[in-house]
């Protein structure tokens, strides 16, 4: 089991530069548990890459559909305390916390791409690319 954030999902279900490299991770591991909050965040993604036109409507809501079937009862959330904890030793934002609170909970690698959560926390966040 590994905890994602919402990028490694984004280069999964959405085409681009990084979307084999979230393949070979699944491949690697298919035990994938999530925040809460990647939802909204993919949701935000997805409307831009709508807007862009990369995909269209119909192809974002099989898309979606198919994400949150994905993630249905494999999504978290941290406690409080634990992201204000990890608030006082970091500069990341309370999202990216999120996600590594969850992987500190369940004792798990977070596998992100977000550079300055792999440099603040090296011995739990790992680099999609070379995990």
């Amino acid at each position: 089991m590994i905890v994602v954030d919402t990028p490694v999902i984004v280069y999964y279900y959405l085409p681009g530069d990084h979307t084999k490299d979230a393949e070979r991770l699944l491949c690697r591991d298919h035990d994938w548990v999530t925040s809460w909050l990647w939802r909204f965040e993919f949701r935000n993604v997805v409307a831009e890459y709508i807007r862009k036109q990369l995909i269209d409507p119909i192809a974002a809501v099989r898309i979606a559909e198919e994400a949150e079937m994905r993630f249905r009862g494999r999504e978290y959330s941290c406690p409080a305390t634990r992201i204000i904890d990890l608030i006082t030793k970091s500069k990341c934002t309370a999202y990216d916390l999120e996600y590594v609170g969850i992987a500190q909970e369940l004792g798990v690698d977070l596998v992100t791409t977000d550079k300055e959560v792999i440099r603040t926390f090296p011995s739990i966040a790992k680099n999609m690319r070379s995990y």
